[in-house]
């Protein structure tokens, strides 16, 4: 059997204080398989190229005007040579072993096309105010088994959360292709895109161990207000095109799928609601009302949407 090749794409956008420590981790990684290490740097700013080429000649990078992550992605997808292609944020972190355990996963399960497993989040120590080594986190990463409720056709489970991280994910190159890749017009929630799209003709498999890092900070996309609610459009979009059902009949309920896009609503409201965030009340009122109208049983939407219209703001 010929040696697996993986191409490791990292995206970098002004991320010097922590690119090297990422880049350092994957070329750490054991196994018998050939490492394709790329970086796309998307128009830095800070020394981020620079320091991705003093990273090595195991590395090849690449350098682009600012066009987002999704074109970064894609662009390394498109310079790519594996069988297997793993994405990793910019300031992850990967435990040694990540991707050989997940080679012998897909050694043992050839109908799976991704791979992915847990994670472990990686905050600030309050004490020391810096992230605390790596090291510390060893014990989290031991091998677990699979988790079957995460495994085999998770289009179902995806309608609730995008079940892998992209840092934590290794998908086979073909299928991956197939899809087209990122969705270049999405600032936001593109991962889950990808592997909604995905969920639909291919099959996944959960390792319970925690492979790797998720690095916690405020310039994350996450906590980052927006005027689009895009995790709701995602997921109403996937759900009107494909329903609630995986390939295999596995299926969650309409009143699950309800409460979670409820949910999804409160939460852009609350991010609208903040002071922090600009306090965009209008914006707010609208979420906890779609909210409400999403799953009027649960009353608190409601409130909210009351509370926003007597100028309540949150902290």
């Amino acid at each position: 059997m010929p040696t697996p090749v993986v191409s490791v794409i990292i995206p970098s956008y002004n991320c010097a204080p922590y690119l090297r420590e990422t880049v350092d981790s994957i070329l750490a990684q054991t196994g018998d398989f050939v490492l394709d290490v790329i970086v796309v740097d998307d128009g830095s700013t800070d020394g981020t190229p620079e320091i991705a080429r003093a990273c090595g000649d195991s590395v090849r990078v690449f350098e682009q005007a600012n066009a987002g992550v999704c074109a970064a992605r894609n662009r390394g997808l498109r310079e790519s040579r594996g069988d297997f292609v793993a994405f990793v944020d910019h300031d992850d972190y990967w435990f040694p072993h990540k991707l050989a355990n997940q080679l012998v996963a897909f050694a043992q399960h050839p109908e799976v096309d991704v791979v992915y497993s847990d994670i472990s989040y990686w905050f600030v120590n309050r004490q020391t105010r810096r992230f605390d080594p790596p090291e510390t986190f060893a014990e989290h990463a031991v091998a677990n088994g699979i988790d079957p409720e995460m495994s085999g056709w998770i289009y179902h489970r995806m309608l609730l959360e995008c079940c892998p991280l992209t840092s934590a994910a290794l998908i086979r190159r073909t299928p991956l292709l197939a899809t087209g890749g990122f969705d270049e017009f999405l600032p936001y929630s593109e991962d889950w895109d990808l592997f909604l799209r995905l969920s639909r003709s291919s099959q996944f498999l959960k390792l319970r161990e925690k492979t790797v890092l998720y690095r916690q900070h405020a310039r994350q996309g996450s906590r980052v207000a927006r005027p689009i609610d895009y995790r709701s459009r995602l997921v109403m979009r996937a759900f009107a095109q494909w329903g609630r059902a995986s390939p295999d009949g596995r299926a969650i309920s309409l009143r699950e799928f309800r409460r979670t896009l409820a949910g999804f609503h409160f939460g852009f409201g609350l991010l609208h609601a903040s002071r922090s965030a600009g306090a965009d009340r209008a914006l707010a009122r609208s979420a906890f009302f779609r909210a409400w109208r999403t799953d009027p049983f649960n009353p608190k939407p409601l409130a909210y949407w009351l509370a926003t219209g007597l100028g309540w703001t949150a902290r």
